[in-house]
């Protein structure tokens, strides 16, 4: 069994101006994954920067509101949605709410810097 709890992770500002921090990650955990796994926050009126990834990504949303953007289609998000995101998906997340959007994001295969381009 491994444990971990969100409070022991740092957190840090990501590429794309979202708040990050990784719950698990395979060159940071001593487990065998092929994904990683990690929680962030937008604050309310904030933007992510648009960005690329070459891996595919899941997102659940715990709290807030907001708009998700993937490849110009835009959808609206808010706790208990689940996007999905393909590889080379163009996106970017704004918040519209009142309070921070919360979410966990999967990364498969595990988040790389070199697998991300930051589009501005």
């Amino acid at each position: 069994m491994w444990k971990v709890a969100l409070g022991d992770r740092p957190e840090f500002l990501a590429g794309d101006h979202t708040r990050l921090r990784e719950i698990l990650h395979p060159a940071k955990s001593p487990l065998d994954l092929g994904y990683s796994l990690a929680h962030g926050r937008l604050s309310p009126g904030q933007r992510s920067k648009r960005h690329i990834l070459t891996s595919s990504e899941v997102y659940y949303f715990i709290s807030g509101q907001g708009q998700f953007t993937i490849n110009d289609q835009v959808t609206l998000i808010e706790a208990g949605a689940t996007v999905y995101v393909q590889p080379g998906g163009e996106q970017f997340l704004k918040n519209t709410g009142e309070v921070d959007i919360e979410f966990l994001c999967l990364v498969d295969p595990a988040w790389r810097e070199e697998d991300e381009t930051i589009l501005e």
